[in-house]
């Protein structure tokens, strides 16, 4: 039976977390209700956070000042084909330190969590040499490839994951004749869907917000992606800092729709490998 006490603490536990959910949601809601504003009204003091007038107009012009639909289909085009690669690499390469055996393995796994200690700033200018030397600039190979050689904080939470998967099941389908790769498609990914989530949502919201790396390789106005595009606003188009919010919000949309509908297996994919292993 739960105390005066227990019930105060449970009380303000939920006042304080639904004080911070709410200073987290502020920005949110701002760039919302600043792109439904005249120009005018948007670094009005004290805020107006109901639009008066609502102007939805601002979303149809926001899309239409640049190339939209062509910086949309660029992102789509570079996130899913860095999600195949991502999936592909991180899968076999978590499976391999989970499972099979080598001697040094250990060793290497070490070696590849020490990389995430190296910050972008270190290898962007000698990736940028690399693919220079490839005439890869000015396409998307750049954004593309880098992921299918892998990712050390998606290979460290999938093979945290497999290791909790039991290895009778892997015995079961040896005995039944099954090769390593049968083994990963048949009974290891099917078990793995929380951790597979994970990394289909981290991967492509990295991708869907990189600024830094289409910056640094794409030049042509034809492959630009979104948030390249937004530069538009803020450059050429500096006075319509409505315009800007209105398409930051329709670039937001895809994102937290994945997130909520991934969210029970994102949740339950960090939970479970963080812990297992």
């Amino acid at each position: 039976m739960q105390t005066r006490a227990d019930v105060a603490m449970k009380a303000v536990t939920y006042v304080l977390l639904i004080i911070c959910s709410a200073g987290m949601l502020l920005p949110l809601l701002w760039m919302v209700s600043s792109a439904l504003k005249p120009n005018y009204e948007v670094f009005q003091f004290p805020p107006q956070w109901i639009p008066s007038p609502v102007q939805w107009s601002n979303f149809p012009r926001a899309l239409n000042f640049v190339p939209f639909l062509q910086f949309f289909w660029n992102t789509i085009l570079i996130a899913v084909g860095s999600l195949v690669g991502s999936l592909i690499s991180n899968i076999m390469v978590g499976y391999a330190f989970a499972r099979l055996e080598a001697r040094g393995k250990n060793v290497l796994f070490y070696v590849m969590l020490s990389t995430l200690m190296l910050p972008y700033a270190v290898t962007m200018i000698p990736q940028y040499a690399i693919f220079s030397q490839l005439h890869w600039v000015n396409t998307f190979w750049p954004l593309i490839v880098p992921a299918y050689f892998g990712n050390p904080f998606f290979i460290f939470l999938l093979r945290q994951f497999f290791l909790g998967i039991p290895r009778e099941l892997e015995d079961a389908a040896a005995i039944d004749g099954a090769g390593v790769f049968t083994t990963i498609w048949r009974i290891i990914l099917p078990l793995s869907w929380p951790a597979i989530i994970v990394v289909c949502i981290f991967q492509i919201q990295a991708t869907w917000n990189d600024l830094l790396g289409p910056l640094l390789y794409l030049n042509k106005e034809s492959l630009f992606t979104l948030q390249l595009g937004l530069q538009y606003f803020v450059g050429q188009y500096t006075g319509g800092w409505n315009l800007l919010m209105a398409a930051s919000t329709v670039i937001l949309i895809p994102v937290l729709v994945m997130f909520y509908f991934g969210q029970r297996l994102f949740i339950k994919g960090i939970i479970v490998g963080g812990v297992k292993g």
